[in-house]
């Protein structure tokens, strides 16, 4: 998802709301981001709640943050709100209330020059006005600087939008959480939907032990649904027994990840589409790596020491079959060897060796640097080097701006570019904050790679690791998603330099016919041994959803979720249909298989009702009018026709009925044997128990 921009807004109360005369006050910072979530204690002001209630949905998150605090002082208090999102989050909705009296207010929102003048006005005046700025184009961080009079209540409340991205076969979701305050309602609940089903579900904290961390945090998943809520109480946030002090200080994370019974699966929403594609097993593809590392004087110190431990630990991961070298640029550039070599144990101890003597010297030429590296990979592949089936990538790492040689960054940019040619990919590691990020981000995004900010901790080379690992097992080179040009409109990115192990990728679009659902997708690739194709069908034979005189008609081969007025209905490649609707109101259809040559028997379907109890007492049908318990009795058991079949009488609706003991099975569990479960039949097609007459049930005709 593209990262949505804010200008400058203001969410002003100005209507005389407060008494005006309060002076401005000293003031500490108060916070709250997501994933970095920080409170700051202000004099006089409480915060009293904190919520962050997410829903995932197809890997799809909708957040909100809620801060409630008050101003127990009785002068005006500014205090601020930050949010320090993720790149690819978008922020869809921001609203500040405040409550005077018992009254609450909702905020106005104003152009930025006006905006900035009422907040100053109000502010002199004590009067409680909100003043908001986005700084970075890529809305990494979200202030909101509010003024709030004495006594006053104020609440945040910010959402947005992500489509959660998978790394190392699990999408993840985290939270950097600082409260530096007790919080009385402090919690964090995470709901999520998956139509694949989740197949494992995690969440684990840094900043709290197991014992404490068990009581305060509840996790569960079964078949499509995965709940995490964590709710400490005051006392399970003191950093001791008797301290005024929070030990909420650190990582709160999220993993999961669903179930893949084929590579692929397609959702269809109102006439929208998504395609998830996700091989396993595949073998890996050879790489051929140059690692671009700034050595300038300003990498002196603990980020040159991190850099050498983090390319030691990643030498040690070094496949055979891969080819690299090292590229080191200053004042000037320097390589290791004259060409990539391959990763042998031979090398690969010399490369060490060569790692541990890299130190910092002189300017910055990121140009030169790059495009010697860029030429050696495409030097490697002309002259055949390196082998036919493998791929190419640079990895460059640098902390500061481009000061000798080509500094603009416009031109940087376009001899990059020139030079790749769109051949290979570009990551972009930018280690700490004086560099220009901006530049990196665009280079390695139109060189089909991507950036990503080392932070100046004592991690940093975990951080450089973690990179490494997510780009190290390419599975498929190349990679195409094709559908038919005349059933597909308005379609997202769909060809892939790489796609790695343990990540996926989404494409999305629009269909042509926003009541069509007979389309097929392939995927195209280049593997380690050879092309592959993996095609998805959505056909038009067995299975037909209408809503109202329209139809939708799938197949049995499917694994397809629809969407649309409330119902979903899921295809689980011939496996079963799941219907739900309402308030966890569950059909499952399952689709029972025999012998295809068997003289008798023919494929059937199974109908089963899960979670009944939800569904109205008023459901009425064959089967609805059972939904809810209902009164009988059965007694005078004795012998009836079939000795093996005992005969009973059974009061039932005020009739008497005369019933026969035998069994059934059950396929709830066991879908392909079932279960033998023991029942009592009722003569006569049901008479005395339905109600009504059995022809009453029955259809003329199915087809």
């Amino acid at each position: 998802m593209a990262s949505a921009w804010w200008p400058c807004l203001v969410l002003a109360l100005l209507s005389g709301l407060a008494a005006s005369g309060f002076p401005r006050s000293s003031f500490r910072l108060l916070g709250v981001s997501l994933p970095l979530f920080i409170l700051w204690v202000v004099d006089g002001i409480e915060v009293y709640s904190t919520k962050i209630n997410s829903k995932v949905t197809s890997r799809f998150a909708h957040n909100v943050v809620t801060t409630r605090a008050v101003n127990r002082a009785d002068v005006a208090k500014e205090v601020s709100f930050d949010v320090d999102l993720p790149k690819t989050a978008f922020i869809t909705n921001f609203t500040l209330w405040v409550t005077i009296d018992g009254i609450t207010y909702p905020g106005n929102v104003k152009e930025k020059e006006v905006a900035k003048k009422q907040y100053e006005k109000a502010v002199s005046q004590g009067k409680t006005a909100g003043l908001v700025k986005a700084s970075g184009r890529k809305l990494e961080k979200f202030t909101v600087s509010v003024n709030v009079a004495a006594g006053s209540k104020v609440t945040f409340e910010l959402t947005y939008e992500e489509l959660l991205k998978r790394h190392k076969g699990k999408y993840e979701m985290y939270l950097k959480v600082q409260p530096k305050q007790l919080v009385k309602h402090f919690e964090i609940n995470v709901d999520i939907f998956e139509p694949q089903g989740i197949s494992m579900l995690d969440a684990e904290a840094s900043f709290i032990t197991n014992d404490l961390l068990g009581s305060a945090l509840t996790k569960s998943f079964s078949g499509k649904k995965g709940h995490v809520s964590f709710k400490p109480s005051l006392d399970q946030q003191r950093s001791c027994p008797n301290c005024t002090d929070s030990l909420l200080n650190g990582d709160f994370t999220i993993t999961y990840d669903v179930n893949r019974e084929s590579p692929a699966s397609v959702q269809i929403v109102n006439g929208y589409f998504v395609h998830f594609f996700a091989p396993q097993g595949l073998p890996v593809v050879p790489k051929n790596v140059v690692f671009v590392i700034d050595v300038s004087g300003s990498m002196a110190g603990r980020k040159i020491q991190q850099t050498r431990d983090a390319l030691l630990k990643i030498l040690d991961d070094m496949k055979e079959e891969d080819y690299l070298n090292f590229i080191l640029f200053s004042s000037d550039v320097t390589t290791w060897r004259e060409h990539l070599v391959q990763a042998t144990a031979e090398n690969l101890q010399e490369a060490r060796a060569f790692v541990k003597t890299i130190e910092e010297r002189g300017m910055t030429n990121l140009n030169d640097g790059l495009l010697r590296g860029i030429g050696m990979l495409n030097e490697a592949r002309e002259n055949h080097r390196v082998p036919e089936r493998s791929t190419s990538i640079v990895i460059m790492l640098t902390d500061g701006e481009a000061n000798t040689g080509v500094t603009n960054p416009e031109k940087i940019q376009e001899n990059v570019r020139n030079a790749i040619r769109g051949k290979f990919p570009l990551y972009n590691l930018g280690f700490g904050n004086n560099l220009n990020y901006n530049l990196l981000d665009a280079m390695a995004l139109e060189n089909h790679g991507f950036a990503r900010r080392i932070y100046e901790d004592s991690d940093a080379d975990l951080q450089l690791q973690g990179f490494y690992e997510e780009v190290a097992n390419p599975l498929l080179t190349g990679v195409e998603v094709e559908y038919p040009e005349n059933a597909i409109l308005d379609l997202t990115q769909n060809s892939y330099q790489h796609f790695y192990d343990g990540s996926e990728i989404v494409v999305s679009g629009r269909l042509a016919d926003e009541d069509l659902n007979s389309f097929k997708a392939d995927v195209k690739g280049h593997g380690a041994i050879n092309d592959l194709t993996f095609t998805e069908e959505v056909t038009t034979e067995k299975i037909t959803l209408w809503s109202g005189a329209v139809p939708s008609t799938f197949s049995w081969l499917d694994t397809v979720t629809v969407t649309q007025d409330g119902l979903s209905m899921t295809i689980n490649r011939k496996k079963n249909m799941v219907v739900s609707f309402g308030d966890g109101v569950t059909f499952v259809v399952v689709l029972h298989q025999v012998w295809k040559k068997h003289p008798v028997h023919q494929d059937f379907l199974g109908f089963y009702v899960m979670d009944s109890h939800r569904m109205s007492a008023q459901t009425h049908g064959l089967l609805g009018q059972f939904f809810h318990p209902f009164d009988f009795k059965v007694s005078d058991i004795h012998p009836g026709s079939d000795p093996t079949k005992p005969d009973a009488t059974m009061v039932v609706k005020n009739h008497r009925l005369t019933v026969t003991r035998g069994s059934q099975k059950d396929y709830r569990k066991d879908a392909s044997v079932g279960t033998k479960v023991a029942c009592w039949f009722v003569h006569n097609n049901g008479e005395g128990l339905i109600d009504g007459v059995h022809t009453d049930y029955i259809v003329p005709n199915l087809f």
